[in-house]
């Protein structure tokens, strides 16, 4: 039976990923937050193919702590996929934000995911000791790691440093055969776009940035109900990990073609006149 680790698999992507590969006959080790988060798990999932794991990424005693658990499992042999979906946004104009604020997205986002990598490498084929084929690594990117949209720096910052952290981890990998492939999707329909309506954002009251951010807000929430099915993400995640020779990125972007792929060719000056006119970011 084929086995992975999926971080952050209380709601959205991470759920939908764990949903996919549970129905493909995979044992699904599935990371959360709380022991309320587990017990909510195991009541969807069940317990003969699912296993949950109590971390949190920044977390590296934990982290450790559930490697052993899995290593418990394995019995010796490798671990065939680790899923590093874990993750959070954070909206705001990079002016107002905390630095705080910034640096949390990149713990979370980025050293998070380092973390867990290193954690659980020698699992994925790293010890020598250990029977099995060599695992892959899916991590989740984002559209706004190949396009830095404005009034969401902080976390296109981190996904930009995903996409790099991605390709350094999938060249020096190849040593020991273990492939990492990039996922980045477009907006998809999950429960973070209703707690974004429910912000009210006071850091931007009455600064430059107010109109264009509260409009930025509200195409992005009309954007993610309007996006892209978690499932199809997870469906695209489990793809990943199974097919023969994988890409190193998937993209499932609504409309690809005009809201990534032209963008990613234009010369950045004309993007950021596009960008500037649609969220209000021109000079006056």
């Amino acid at each position: 039976m084929k086995t992975v680790v999926v971080t952050g698999i209380s709601t959205g992507i991470g759920n939908a990923t764990a949903a996919e590969l549970l129905a493909q006959g995979w044992h699904v080790f599935g990371s959360v937050r709380s022991q309320s988060d587990a017990a909510k798990a195991i009541e969807q999932f069940g317990s003969e193919r699912f296993t949950p794991l109590t971390f949190d990424v920044t977390d590296e005693e934990a982290v450790r702590a559930a490697v052993e658990q899995v290593r418990l499992h394995l019995n010796g042999t490798t671990l065939d996929g680790l899923v590093n979906n874990a993750g959070s946004s954070y909206t705001d104009p990079l002016m107002v934000q905390s630095v705080e604020d910034f640096r949390r997205q990149m713990e979370v986002n980025v050293v998070g995911m380092f973390a867990v990598t290193r954690s659980f490498f020698p699992l994925l084929g790293g010890d020598p000791a250990l029977r099995g084929a060599k695992g892959r690594i899916v991590n989740l990117g984002s559209v706004g790691g190949r396009i830095a949209f404005p009034l969401l720096g902080a976390y296109v910052t981190a996904k930009h440093a995903v996409e790099g952290l991605s390709g350094a981890l999938r060249r020096e990998l190849q040593l020991v055969g273990i492939d990492v492939i990039v996922v980045g999707p477009g907006p998809v329909q999950t429960s973070i776009w209703d707690k974004a309506e429910a912000q009210s954002f006071p850091e931007v009251t009455g600064t430059i940035w107010e109109k264009p951010f509260r409009g930025y807000v509200d195409w992005m929430i009309t954007s993610g109900r309007k996006g892209l099915p978690a499932s199809t993400v997870g469906t695209t995640i489990a793809r990943a990990l199974t097919v023969r020779h994988p890409r190193t990125r998937y993209a499932p972007v609504q409309g690809k073609l005009v809201n990534e792929t032209i963008p990613s060719l234009l010369p950045p000056r004309m993007v950021d006149r596009v960008l500037g006119r649609r969220f209000g970011l021109l000079p006056r």
